[in-house]
């Protein structure tokens, strides 16, 4: 069954699996920490207001390459719960989510767990958008998989003890509504964006144009920690020659002058979008802004918009 094809399954089962929720007040805060700020989005979406949210990648900063600090060892030390992607996004955490202290608090929302310590989907399991083998892993820039984490966020919220199971399932079953009727618009807004050919920095926003069927005709660099070799820069450039009204999307955390350098010359629009959502504020609505804001940023690209 299609990812698409379940967005309107009941939600009970996703929480509990109980016919009946019994509402009861939380004895504690819970303490949430989650590796990147979309992620965050995704717990402010569904969580109630004693979940305090830590996240560890702070802006100007890449996942793909980070240095955990002293200070976020101890918020994952006292985290009741703490969410990332999985080993084949955050690299950094892995050694550390490894120790058998974080064994069934730590939840990979890609479905992907450290299988090498023997911890087989303690909490994550599989939704089919597992992104072992090579698969890109920026899930969550796809709105549908996104609300596949948010279940997954909303279920094990709920485990724990105190939950508001009551509160979390009204609110997982808002999220629901009020993303598919963002994607709905979202697609409507797009339309136009199947003129042009969009090019990237890398792959992170690959799910989200093909989820909205747009042409993304190349990848500057196939791997963010490494320089690209002149033979993909040559085969780049030769794309953006020949593209429809190409328009490179840039990221906020990557250095502007090395694209700028490879694009000198040529005819190109520039957009700027975060996939790691820095700027978006961190509230009920963030994730759905978030995925308005990637909109926005490829309706720049048109023609009436462009920025050369």
């Amino acid at each position: 069954m299609s990812i698409l094809s379940r967005v309107g399954r009941s939600l009970a089962p996703v929480i509990l699996g109980a016919a009946v929720f019994t509402a009861a007040p939380a004895n504690a805060e819970v303490n949430v920490v989650t590796s990147i700020k979309p992620l965050e989005l995704l717990v402010r979406a569904i969580a109630p207001e004693d979940v305090q949210v830590t996240t560890l990648v702070p802006p100007g900063s890449s996942p793909h390459n980070y240095t955990i600090r002293p200070s976020q060892r101890r918020a994952l030390e006292n985290a009741d719960l703490v969410f990332w992607v999985g080993p084949d996004m955050e690299t950094f955490l892995i050694r550390l989510l490894s120790a058998e202290e974080f064994h069934g608090r730590t939840i990979a929302l890609s479905g992907e767990e450290l299988a090498e310590e023997g911890h087989e989907e303690e909490h994550g399991h599989d939704h089919g958008h597992g992104h072992g083998e090579g698969e890109d892993p920026h899930l969550w820039v796809d709105p549908m998989l996104g609300l596949e984490m948010a279940r997954d966020i909303a279920k094990a919220l709920a485990a724990q003890e105190g939950a508001d199971q009551n509160a979390i399932s009204e609110k997982l079953a808002a999220f629901e509504v009020a993303l598919t009727e963002r994607e709905a618009a979202i697609r409507e807004q797009l339309a136009p964006a199947k003129e042009i050919d969009i090019f990237a920095y890398h792959s992170a926003l690959v799910r989200f144009t093909e989820h909205y069927e747009l042409e993304l005709a190349g990848v500057l660099t196939l791997n963010p920690e490494l320089s690209p070799g002149a033979r993909h820069v040559a085969e780049v450039q030769d794309k953006l020659r020949e593209a429809t009204h190409p328009c490179l999307l840039t990221e906020p955390q990557f250095n502007r002058q090395w694209w700028s350098s490879i694009t000198e010359g040529l005819d190109v629009t520039f957009s700027t979008w975060d996939p790691l959502a820095m700027e978006i504020d961190a509230t009920e609505t963030g994730y759905i802004d978030f995925q308005q804001s990637i909109a926005d940023a490829i309706l720049q690209c048109l023609p009436e918009d462009a920025q050369h």
